[in-house]
């Protein structure tokens, strides 16, 4: 890594002026948020008091209804846990292997300044959150780690921001995004919502598959101008060297950039099989031997992926990327540290959408976007419902579970495109990670940073996305028909 000559006072005040307006505008978000902004785990207990307070004013539920609502809740979504903490894992595992690892330290040679450097690891953070959001999140952050070595001045918490950008913008638009996912899934929603969807026969089988989703035309050009709008949003945003804080400043020792080295030749017959591929190959053979009949015995393809699906295709990368038994362990071994957040967080969020779901509470919420909405004006407001409620719901499958009834029953009624409903509530769901901290957790883990450090950018962004999302659904919305 470049190490940078000391910036005077009087010259570090200098180069702060000649920043830019959205730079600028960064940094005092960031240096508040540093301040004010409390853990991700504090937004969920916060949460779980509002909508406690909320349930119990606004419905004729009783205060013990509404405790038992929380309890029943609570543990209803530790499958959908697993598959988000396997996500991360198996992202991990992938991110973490020698190939990776290798074409990571390449591209870290790239960039020459600040701002190239993160543009840099924005848009690689974009394009990977298509293919998978959790491979995304740990891809980019060991990215951003890399480039914070080798350029000198770079504000580091401009680069752990950077490395955040898929989860909140155009994730949810990708092949993991889970409420397209449950949509194309038959096994993924509940019967009777499906008879909603099917609304008589409208939508077989109330079965929604990609093509109507993430990979209409419409979704693409939305794709596309949320990558040039957080690109330039964050180039805008970075400071210059000597302006911003580097990993030095704040104390965070990077370390050196190590590949593992190969295991000792003479090893014990036990210790021979953890480090031989040969055990990997068979694995990764009887896996894609799974996968090849598995899609050929799918009466349509894009129906079949599911998150189990991903996982397992992730996990059968891991085992080829890492030849080895061994290799593969300690890459899990490591990944599991990024999952805590998730493990202790998710069940108070689960709590949260019991309360919502059993007091029906959803229910008085999409009364009043319902009554005063029309087929152009239902597209935006869902988009916002989405935004909002994720903050206290910080998960796109969970919180489709919940409000998947009323929405697409609305888009019946109103007669608008049932496959945009999800991708604009895909665009709402985005927005809301930059505001609310949950997702953060694995990225900030690899960074050593807190969610403090890197609100002032996201936030940056969230205002400057979220209203080209409320004209993307609306202007996109009216090339669309009705049922699908």
């Amino acid at each position: 890594m470049k190490v940078p000559e000391p910036v005077p006072t009087t010259e570090r005040a200098t180069r702060a002026e000649q920043t830019g307006l959205i730079a600028r505008a960064a940094l005092r978000l960031t240096e508040w948020t540093e301040r004010w902004v409390p853990d991700a785990f504090i937004f969920a207990l916060m949460a779980t008091v509002f909508v406690v307070g909320a349930a119990w004013v606004a419905t004729k539920s009783t205060m013990p209804q509404v405790v038992d609502a929380w309890g029943r809740g609570f543990w209803e979504l530790i499958p959908f846990t697993m598959q988000m903490a396997l996500i991360i894992i198996t992202g991990h595992v992938l991110a973490t292997s020698r190939p990776m690892q290798r074409f990571i330290q390449r591209v870290a040679l790239w960039p020459q300044s600040p701002r190239a450097a993160v543009v840099l690891v924005t848009l690689f953070a974009l394009a990977s959150s298509w293919i998978n959001w959790g491979f995304s999140l740990i891809f980019s952050a060991m990215l951003g780690r890399e480039v914070a070595r080798r350029v000198a001045g770079v504000d580091y918490r401009a680069l752990a921001a950077a490395s955040f950008m898929g989860m909140g913008s155009i994730w949810a638009q990708g092949l993991s995004g889970s409420a397209a996912l449950q949509m194309a899934s038959p096994g993924a929603l509940q019967p009777s919502v499906r008879d909603i969807i099917a609304h008589g026969g409208i939508v077989p089988a109330g079965i929604i598959s990609f093509s109507h989703t993430i990979f209409m035309w419409q979704s693409f050009v939305s794709v596309l101008v949320e990558m040039i709008v957080v690109t330039a949003v964050m180039w805008l945003a970075t400071p210059p060297a000597g302006v911003g804080r580097t990993a030095e400043d704040m104390g965070i020792e990077l370390g050196d950039s190590e590949i593992e080295p190969l295991p000792a030749k003479n090893l014990t017959p036990g210790a021979w099989l953890e480090h031989s591929p040969l055990l990997n190959w068979f694995i990764v053979a009887l896996g894609v031997a799974y996968l090849v009949r598995y899609f050929m015995q799918a009466g349509e393809p894009l129906n079949a992926i599911n998150l189990n699906i991903l996982n397992f295709a992730f996990l059968m990368g891991g085992f080829l990327l890492h030849r080895t038994p061994a290799r593969l362990m300690q890459a899990v071994q490591h990944a599991t540290p990024a999952v805590w957040g998730v493990l202790l967080q998710f069940p108070f969020y689960a709590g949260i959408a019991g309360i919502i779901t059993a007091t029906h509470l959803n229910d008085l919420l999409a009364d009043v976007f319902v009554k005063i909405s029309t087929p152009t004006t239902f597209p935006p407001l869902i988009a916002l419902y989405s935004a909002v409620l994720g903050v206290f719901v910080p998960s796109g499958g969970s919180k489709w579970v919940i409000i998947a009834p009323y929405v697409m029953s609305a888009a019946h009624s109103l007669k608008v495109h049932l496959g945009w409903i999800v991708g604009t509530y895909d665009l709402g769901e985005a927005l809301a990670n930059l505001i609310q901290p949950f997702w953060m957790l694995p990225m900030l883990s690899l960074f050593r940073l807190g969610a403090r450090d890197v609100m002032g950018y996201t936030f940056v962004v969230f205002l400057a996305l979220t209203p080209v999302v409320l004209i993307l659904v609306t202007v996109l919305g009216r090339t669309l028909g009705y049922p699908l």
